[in-house]
């Protein structure tokens, strides 16, 4: 049999591979000894798909292609082409002529089987007809013949004497059924099946029995009745332990594919095998287990509605192995799927079994519950490996789990069942109490974090039968310390009338239970008021904390019959009916007035009338911080004078004062904290009154900024400064703790669940008519009232794409609407116009699969070089394009901005449609568009548009899925002339000022901090509104957290200048830094993960707008994993972080660092390691503009792929720390002698601040040896490589300097960032700038005096001995000035020199240098995409992690394989001695085993191909 490839290679070699495989069956003789792995790989990942035959040849020839090798154009496999492409006639006819002699081969075997009765004859002939199976299709049997074949074979099968007619005559049955799948009926129909079981309930020689189970797993994807009913289950498992792995995969596909079609009835027939399967699920081979899992998993859905089998199922101790499976300690490692459905299986168990309740709850179920809770959130936003889309349903089925647990008392049928189990509860009151301390805490940190509204009411109505079975004193003791009022009041923010109700139900127990104590913290938290507010809510409507008011709950009128296509009533959701689809057709249990009658009843049996009718009511507490914030706004009020520093200081005394009653020993609640107006006045007072308008006008420009200065550094001086009541966190880390809590109970920004089908093609008129591959809306447009000078266009419904932007929408319906004679004209232009904003992929035509369709990034076109370029754009054009393919006609401008590839603008992740051409093509519109009388933001798609109406009056989760089939009204109007608008841009950057100013040089210390308050954070949040206010001041203290050292410095120079410091020494100091993540909104992160794990709405558009826009105005609110994530979608269309769903447990989750094989093109690149620069000048010149996979392969070396191409950066990255660039400061002659090491043979630079640009004069063209032009060129191919790095994920060993990745993401650089890269110089130019404070504060209060000169002096020396000239410290050949005033440095001039000094180091000396940069790297993907990072996390995303390992998580994300496992000695002392590697020798270790000497972002886990340790044979 060994050469059965080999002849078959003989015959059709010369066809095309994918015609071969059209009737080929390479795989079949190797899928017959091997199927379980086929039948696993289904089991692992689609258990309920496993119908037809993975082993076709179909589906080898489709599985052919290589990664990344484009596909044909022909399907594979398909002969019908044979008909159109004469090439393939041959190939027709060879088969037909095959098949017709299979044919006669086949009749001549029969006959002879029928004949022959020698055993040696038998055997011949079974010999041939194996071999003849082996090789034929199905065209060559037919039924008959298969008919006549198997009573021969079954009987030969059945052979009491001869082993080899055994073997043979199973074998041919496995053939038979795998070339002509309709022979199992007929096998059946002569008893092969108990022939089969026959042999292996007496198993007398061992491959026989193996091959037996072959063909009993070919018999039983067909027939799985007739193999259950003959007994195969339990012959199968009969004697499984003595066959090999291999084999016993072999035999549990059976039992697998018979489990998946049991029968209502007859339950003995296969409940006789679970205790073998349930000892099957201590075996260690994972695949084996989940075989048996899934197998478990089947039988226990059958009799679900049989309380008896449940209870045997339970007394076989399936819920023990159970269990163990589940617990995330156990080191057990399964699939997602096959993990949800053995916490589903316990579900069943629970619900339908007392005996199974009452187990779990012996087995301390809480604990393993606990552990698989603890995943879902975590703290401050750091993403977990484990939270993939199936973990979404993995807690679906926990909370399931947990509400079978906790039997609801009401509303529950089985009145018996439920009285057994809460009696059982009642007499065990230590299992609730353990409920409630292990699980309480998590659910309400699950339902704070963010989650979805289906977990949120799961999470709810279980915390509600918790507190209707517990007693008094469990309550008590459980609700201590859970902060439970405050998680109350946040619930009571939700829209969602199911959740409020069970709400109300929760505060009406805990009233009922524990009384008084109850009632003073739902006071403190606000529960009382919210409660109070769905009764009377015009009693509330002047309060600030937000609460959901009684008029809101007459709007809303959900309480009709749930559709198709929108999501499930919460009503249903934990019923475990077998018919979902017939339960969404059901009416809301909820009545329409419950909510409100509940309330009142609530309010009736608890509130006093005292309580209700006065404002006593209020905490004595929250009295004092209303006094300390009306205290701020009346300092608002105060004029600034000439008693500022009073004003100052009484400013610092109400902080002090407020951040003494955070830290109190009397803790303050989210409702104290926002009802006061805290945090409204200090906002309103840090901006100057900026936050509360919509538009800024800046009359006093210096002097309003001077206004806000001073007032962050007096903010700062406090925050940063431990108090005498503060032993631990700064009171920075405070007031953020409290603002994050605050935010996560205020917060309801909405999550978008696309609940439509597939996307589907349809016709959009609008914006130019053409076939897209998602729905489109239904649009009316009318004329407003009173508008006159426009036409009426109130012609049918027309289909809009929903991605369209209002600026395509206004030059399809401008022309239509225009009253002028040149209407036409303007038409024409403007349809001439239209294809440079396209919504869709230009290429994409009506009927393409939407598979196809990608959105590559938010934008293709290349960001516009700056103004400051214009010096850059001349020595960049003097030299050759790098990397352009001129066009005819086509001007050098053009090709900096063109794209090598012609593309239509697409929809980003938020659905707003990104063009080449840049916005201001249209600066001013010509028609205005209203909704429901509200003008619609121009920066907003159509869909987000439509979503937000919707979001205003319906759920905080929308199904989009209606948005496609109602009927929206837009009116049009003429739009007026437009007005200039404020800039969000600081405009009173270092760069932007008058360099000589007499104030510039103290301007550059000014942060540029008015940004924060201008313009605003979300388009559909209220300004002012408490969640405004909370969001705008932690952006303000996320800035002064990055900008410390600035403030702290300012501050001190400014004592120093006053005098109230006299020792420049004293202007050293360590800038106390908060950690980042304490700015992370773990609730905000987890909302936005929820929204890019729906593919959907990533794909279609449909994620809510205030995604996009919190991410560009406040990203630090999201965890980094996040943002990443976000990155690429935004960058790139797609995720290239992803969570791997195949495994779960301790050592089976990852994430990995990869892209989807077929979604880049791969492309190998030959480099030359002795020129390496040249060749990644060419590698650029050709794929730097293509969206395509690079791969390196080195000249006259073995290998190619992922290690080639890792070792490729780090040569290319060492290349450019070579000296004699030109490009860095410490390559520069007066640096570079102490700054060069030796690495690997060849030199570098050291720079332990990172690499920063050299300053270069303007004037200057060369410089010791080196051209100018060649460091622009350089610069630019850098900026290429950087972002084809990121595009890639790949990883590079470059240190470049924090303030160099501010430039490149836009931020300037102002003295204070000096000492980050050049310590030594930024020190003395602080103290500089020190010496001109103090001369221009002498000089403002004692005018010129003689004793001024002499007070002035640098360390006790004049100015005039220190003999500065007028150059760059270090770079003789930049002459800062040259004017008679500017030779020597005197303290007449010192403000002078420093701002040139300044200026040179951060601006004009690097501008250049940081342009091309930029210019390289936009020709990759735009450069904005990376401003939702800070330096250290672009450190972080470029260059990977740095960290040292611990032992466990080398034990995590290590993979053992060929005999070692985790717990082999060579692996564990292997482990240890990596463990102990010092830096130097783990980026050695790095090197020799990836390639790259430094791990990629995400670390160990991030490897893809994991590191794999195996054992040499």
């Amino acid at each position: 049999m060994g050469s059965r490839g080999q002849k078959r290679t003989e015959v059709v070699e010369d066809f095309p591979a994918d015609k071969r495989a059209c009737s080929s069956l390479d795989f079949r003789p190797s899928s017959s000894s091997l199927p379980m792995e086929n039948q696993v790989e289904s089991t692992s990942s689609r258990l309920e798909s496993h119908e037809t035959d993975m082993d076709t040849a179909s589906t080898a020839s489709a599985s052919s292609h290589s990664e990344g090798e484009p596909e044909k154009d022909s399907t594979c496999g398909s002969c019908d082409s044979d008909d159109v492409d004469p090439r393939y006639g041959g190939l027709r006819e060879y088969h037909r002529s095959r098949s017709f002699g299979d044919h006669s081969k086949f009749k001549k075997i029969l006959s002879s089987l029928t004949e022959e009765t020698e055993p040696s004859g038998q055997l011949a002939v079974l010999t041939e007809l194996c071999e003849v199976l082996s090789f034929c299709t199905e065209d060559s049997l037919s039924s008959m013949l298969a008919d006549a074949f198997s009573p021969i074979l079954v009987k030969l099968a059945r052979h009491e004497s001869n082993p080899d007619i055994m073997l043979l005559a199973s074998r041919a049955i496995t053939y038979l059924c795998d070339v002509f799948p309709r022979s199992s009926a007929l096998l059946v129909r002569h008893d092969a099946v108990p022939a089969i079981c026959q042999r292996l309930m007496a198993i007398e020689y061992l491959d026989v029995a193996e091959q037996c189970l072959q063909a009993l797993e070919k018999i039983s994807r067909d027939q799985p009745l007739a193999c259950l009913e003959a007994g195969a289950i339990v012959a199968v498992l009969n004697f499984i332990e003595f066959f090999s792995t291999s084999v016993q995969r072999v035999a549990l596909s059976v039992v697998a594919n018979i489990c998946k079609k049991l029968p209502s009835d007859c339950p003995s027939l296969f409940m006789d095998a679970v205790p073998s399967l349930c000892n099957l699920l201590q075996f260690e081979d994972q695949q084996l287990v989940e075989s048996v899992a899934f197998c478990l998993t089947k039988i226990t859905e059958r009799v679900s509605q049989n309380p008896e089998k449940l209870d045997e199922l339970c007394k076989h101790g399936m819920i023990n192995q159970a269990l163990r499976l589940i617990n995330l300690n156990s080191g057990t490692t399964l699939s997602l799927p096959v993990y949800n459905g053995i916490i589903g299986m316990l579900v069943k168990l629970s619900s339908g079994s007392y005996l199974g309740f009452r187990t779990l709850y012996e087995l301390n179920v809480c604990i393993i519950l606990k552990d698989i809770l603890a995943t879902y959130d975590v703290p401050h936003g750091v993403s977990s490996p484990r939270l993939a889309d199936g973990h979404g349903i993995q807690v679906q089925e926990v909370l399931k789990l947990l509400y079978e647990l906790l039997p609801s008392l009401a509303n529950n049928e089985d009145f018996q069942q439920v009285s057994e189990k809460g009696a059982f509860l009642c007499s065990n009151p230590g299992f609730l109490r353990m409920f409630g301390v292990d699980i309480l805490p998590l659910l309400i940190q699950m339902v704070n974090s963010g989650a979805n509204i289906r977990v949120c009411y799961g999470c709810i109505i279980i915390i509600n039968n918790l507190l209707s079975l517990s007693t008094s004193d469990i309550l008590a003791e459980v609700l201590t310390n859970s902060n439970f009022s405050s998680f109350l009041a946040g619930v009571f923010t939700r829209k969602d009338h199911h959740v409020l109700d069970i709400a109300l139900q929760i505060a009406e127990s805990s009233l009922r239970k524990l009384g008084d104590m109850c009632l003073k913290s739902f006071i403190k938290e606000g529960v009382f008021f919210a409660i109070d507010a769905l009764i009377t809510p015009e009693k509330c409507s002047h309060r600030l904390f937000p609460v959901f008011s009684g008029n809101q709950l007459s709007v809303d009128s959900s309480q009709k019959p749930a559709n198709k296509g929108v999501l499930r009533c919460l009503c249903y959701a934990f019923e475990n009916d077998h018919s979902p689809s017939a339960s969404e057709t059901r009416t809301c249990k909820l009545a329409l007035d419950t909510i409100h009658q509940r309330a009142k009843d609530i309010k009736t049996s608890f509130f006093s009338p005292e309580l209700c009718d006065s404002e006593e009511a209020l905490t004595d507490i929250l009295q004092m911080l209303k006094t300390l914030a009306t205290s701020i706004n009346d300092l608002m009020n105060k004029p600034v004078d000439e008693s500022s520093l009073q004003h100052e200081e009484k400013f610092h005394s109400i902080l002090h004062q407020i951040a003494v009653k955070l830290n109190g020993s009397e803790p303050i609640s989210t409702f104290e904290f926002i009802e006061s107006g805290v945090v409204k006045s200090l906002v309103n007072y840090l901006s100057n009154g900026l936050s509360t308008s919509d538009e800024v006008e800046l009359d006093d420009k210096v002097g309003h900024l001077l206004v806000i200065e001073k007032r962050l550094r007096v903010f700062g001086r406090l925050v940063f400064t431990a108090l005498d009541s503060l032993h631990g966190d700064l009171p920075m880390v405070i007031l953020i703790r409290k603002l994050q809590s605050a935010l996560s109970s205020l917060e309801n920004f909405p999550v978008i669940i696309n609940n439509s089908t597939k996307q589907r093609n349809s016709f959009a008129m609008v914006p130019n008519g053409r076939c897209v591959s998602h729905p489109c809306l239904r649009v009316h447009f009318v004329k407003g009232e009173g508008e006159e000078s426009l036409c009426d266009y109130s012609q049918d419904v027309l289909t809009v794409d929903p991605f369209t932007p209002l600026n395509a929408i206004e030059r399809f319906l401008y022309p239509k609407v225009k009253k002028s004679e040149h209407v036409e004209k303007n038409a024409l232009v403007e349809q001439q116009n239209l294809p440079l904003k396209l919504p869709i992929n230009a290429n994409l035509t009506c009927g393409e699969s939407s598979k196809h369709m990608e959105f590559h990034g938010m934008s293709t076109a290349l960001q516009d070089l700056q103004q400051g370029e214009a010096n850059l754009s001349k020595s960049i054009h003097d030299q050759p394009d790098v990397g352009q393919q001129s066009n005819p006609g086509e001007t050098s401008d053009e090709q900096d901005c063109a794209v090598s590839q012609s593309k239509a603008p697409e929809p980003d992740i938020n659905g707003s449609t990104q063009s080449p051409s840049s916005e201001d093509d249209n600066p001013s519109p010509k028609l205005l568009f209203y909704l429901d009388g509200q003008q619609i933001d121009r920066t907003l798609s159509l869909y987000q548009v439509f979503l937000q109406q919707q979001i205003k009056v319906g759920n905080e989760t929308i199904a989009s899925a209606k948005l496609w089939s109602q009927v929206f009204t837009l009116t049009y109007k003429r739009a007026a002339e437009p007005r200039q608008e404020y800039s969000q841009e600081c405009p009173f950057s270092a760069r932007n000022l008058p360099l000589l100013d007499k104030k510039g040089v103290h301007m550059q210390g000014i942060p540029c901090f008015s940004y924060l308050f201008a313009g605003k954070l979300v388009s559909n949040l209220e300004k002012p509104s408490p969640v405004y206010d909370i969001i705008v001041l932690l952006k303000s203290m996320e800035a002064m957290n990055r900008r410390a050292f600035q403030l702290m410095s300012m501050e001190r120079m400014a004592a120093f200048a006053e005098g109230r410091m006299d020792n420049l020494d004293d202007l050293k100091f360590m800038a106390p830094l908060v950690l980042q993540n304490e700015f992370v909104s773990s609730k905000l992160t987890e909302k936005i993960e929820q929204q890019m794990r729906d593919s959907l709405a990533v794909s279609t558009g449909g994620m809510p707008s205030w995604c996009n826009q919190l991410m560009d105005s406040c990203p630090f609110l999201f965890s980094f994993e996040a943002r990443r994530k976000y990155f690429h979608l935004s960058a790139f269309g797609q995720l290239q972080i992803q969570s791997d769903p195949s495994s779960h447990g301790s050592t089976g989750s990852s994430t990995d660092r990869r892209r989807s094989a077929s979604s880049l093109v791969r492309k190998k690149f030959l480099v030359h390691r002795d020129r390496i620069m040249d060749s990644a000048i060419q590698m650029m010149d050709l794929y730097a503009r293509q969206r395509v996979a690079l791969e390196v392969e080195f000249d006259d070396e073995v290998g190619t792929g992922l290690g080639p191409t890792l070792e490729f950066y780090t040569l290319i990255s060492h290349e450019f720390q070579k000296p004699g660039l030109g490009m860095w400061r410490e390559d520069h002659g007066s640096f570079s002698s102490n700054k060069v090491m030796e690495t690997h043979g060849s030199e570098m630079i050291l720079s332990p601040f990172g690499l920063f640009p050299c300053p270069w004069a303007p004037a200057l063209c060369t410089s010791e040896n080196v051209e100018f032009a060649e460091v622009i060129n350089r610069f630019i191919l850098l900026g290429k490589l950087v972002a084809k790095a990121l595009q890639d994920g790949r990883v590079l060993d470059l240190h470049l300097s924090k303030a160099f990745y501010k430039l490149i993401i836009g931020q300037d650089l102002t003295l204070y960032d000096i000492p980050s890269f050049d310590p030594e110089l930024g020190r003395t130019l602080l103290e500089f700038q020190a010496l001109v404070d103090r001369k221009r504060f002498l000089e403002s209060v004692h005018g010129e005096s003689s004793t001024l000169r002499n007070d002035l002096c640098f360390r006790n020396i004049a100015m005039e001995d220190l003999c500065l000239d007028f150059t760059v410290p270090g770079y003789t050949n930049y002459v800062l000035s040259s004017g008679p005033d500017h030779k020597m440095v005197n303290m007449t001039n010192l403000e002078d020199y420093v701002s040139f000094v300044v200026d040179a180091t951060t601006n004009s000396g690097i501008s250049r240098q940081v342009e091309a940069f930029k210019s390289g790297f936009n020709q990759v993907f735009p450069i904005k995409n990376l401003q939702i990072f800070s330096e250290d996390e672009l450190e972080r995303l470029l260059c990977g992690e740095n960290n040292s390992w611990e032992f466990s998580e080398l034990l995590e994300h290590v993979k053992f394989d060929h005999g070692y496992t985790a717990s082999s000695t060579p692996v564990i002392y292997l482990l240890e001695t990596i463990q102990e590697f010092d830096r130097e020798q783990q980026r050695s270790f790095l090197q020799f085993v990836t390639g790259a000497p430094r791990l990629p972002s995400g670390g160990l886990a991030s490897l893809n191909p994991k590191l794999t340790i195996v054992r040499k044979v």
